[in-house]
C-alpha cells in the first residue's frame, strides 16, 4: 500500500485528503516511480477548485521527481533506478508512488537534487517555451512579467535578462521587490500601481512588445494597455480568476495586438520538443544562469496548508511537497 492526496469533490483546500491507496502497477509503456519531491503549481488549484474540469475522484499534481522502481512492458530507454522528473499530464503527482507514461519522463542530471527538479520542471519548461517559442525574446527587447517573484516569474526574469532583455517585473507586495530585483528584474513595480503609466515612463512612451501575464482577470486590461503596436499579450495563468469574454475589436483599437493563451501541455506534446526544452532548461540551471529557488517545503500530507499559502500570495519562488 501507499498514500496519496485524493479529491472526492471540488472546492477549497479542505477537499485535499491524505488517504491510503494501493500501490499501482505499470502497464505497457509506463513506469512505476517512487516519488521523492512533488511540485506545487497554480494549475493544481484550478483542478482542485473545479475551474479546470476532470473526472472525480482524482489525485492532483502534474510535476514531480523520483526514482524508477519498475518498468512496464515495452519501455526501452529507461531503467530501474533511473532518476527522472516530469511536468505533464496525466494528473496524479500528489502521491508517494505513481505510474507515468515513459515518454513523458526526462532523465535528471546527477547534479540536480530531487527537490530542485520538482521546483523547476513546470516553471522552467513554461519559461522556456514562453521566451523561446511563444514570443522569441531578443537582445534589446523590454518585457513585462507579472508575478515576478513567483515560481515562473523568477525563472522568466533571469532567463530574459540573460537573453539581453530589459525586464520590468510586477509583484504583489513590497516584501517581494528585492527578490525580483535580485533575479534579473531591472524595474520592479507593485501591483496596486498604475502599471501602464509606469511602463510608459520606463520606456519613454514606447511600451513593450510582450507581456507575460499569469494573473488573469485582475490584470488583463492593464496588460493590453502596456503593449506597443503589434505587441503580444501572453495570458498564461488565472491566479486572480479567468479572464472574462474578450471583445476582439479592442485588439485592433489598441494597436493590432496579438493575444495567446498557451499551455505547457501543447508545447511539449511531442517528445522531441519535451527533450529539447528540458535540455535547454537543465543547461541554464547547471551553468548558474537561472537559479531555482525552492523557498517553501511542506509534507505532502499537508498539501491543503500549502494550497492556502499559495492562494494567499504568501509564497515566493517554488514550493515543494515532500512525500
Amino acid at each position: 500500500m501507499s498514500h496519496a492526496i485524493r479529491v472526492l469533490a471540488t472546492g477549497g483546500p479542505e477537499v485535499l485528503q491524505w488517504e491510503q491507496v494501493p500501490t499501482p502497477e505499470p502497464g505497457p509503456g509506463q513506469v512505476l516511480i517512487k516519488q521523492a519531491a512533488v511540485g506545487l503549481n497554480f494549475i493544481d488549484v484550478y483542478f482542485r477548485s473545479g475551474l479546470y474540469k476532470t473526472p472525480l475522484p482524482m489525485t492532483p499534481g502534474m510535476e514531480a521527481a523520483g526514482t524508477i522502481l519498475r518498468l512496464g512492458p515495452g519501455v526501452a530507454d529507461l531503467r530501474e533506478g533511473d532518476r527522472v522528473a516530469y511536468a505533464s499530464m496525466p494528473l496524479g503527482a500528489y502521491a508517494e508512488h505513481r505510474v507515468m507514461p515513459a515518454d513523458r519522463l526526462v532523465h535528471l542530471p546527477d547534479g540536480l537534487s530531487f527537490e530542485t527538479a520538482a521546483g523547476m520542471m513546470m516553471t522552467g519548461l513554461t519559461a522556456q517555451f514562453l521566451l523561446h517559442r511563444t514570443y522569441k525574446v531578443a537582445p534589446g527587447d523590454t518585457v513585462l512579467i507579472y508575478a515576478a517573484a513567483g515560481g515562473v516569474g523568477l525563472v522568466l526574469c533571469q532567463w530574459a535578462k540573460h537573453l539581453g532583455a530589459t525586464v520590468i517585473g510586477v509583484v504583489s507586495r513590497e516584501s517581494k521587490v528585492a527578490l525580483a530585483a535580485s533575479h534579473g528584474a531591472d524595474h520592479v513595480l507593485l501591483a496596486h500601481e498604475d502599471i501602464p503609466a509606469r511602463v510608459r515612463d520606463i520606456t519613454s512612451g514606447a511600451m513593450v512588445p510582450v507581456v507575460y501575464d499569469s494573473i488573469g482577470r485582475d490584470t488583463f486590461e492593464a496588460s493590453l494597455d502596456c503593449l506597443a503596436p503589434l505587441g503580444m499579450m501572453v495570458s498564461y495563468g488565472n491566479a486572480s480568476g479567468p479572464v472574462p469574454p474578450v471583445d476582439i475589436s479592442q485588439l485592433a483599437a489598441k494597436g493590432s495586438l496579438f493575444l495567446t493563451r498557451p499551455s505547457l501541455v501543447t508545447y511539449t506534446a511531442k517528445r522531441k520538443a519535451l527533450l529539447s526544452a528540458a535540455e535547454a532548461l537543465f543547461a541554464v540551471v547547471e551553468k548558474g544562469i537561472v537559479r531555482i529557488e525552492v523557498e517553501q517545503t511542506f509534507p505532502l500530507r499537508d498539501a491543503a496548508e500549502a494550497h492556502r499559502a499559495l492562494e494567499a500570495r504568501q509564497t515566493t519562488g517554488s514550493t515543494v511537497l515532500l512525500p
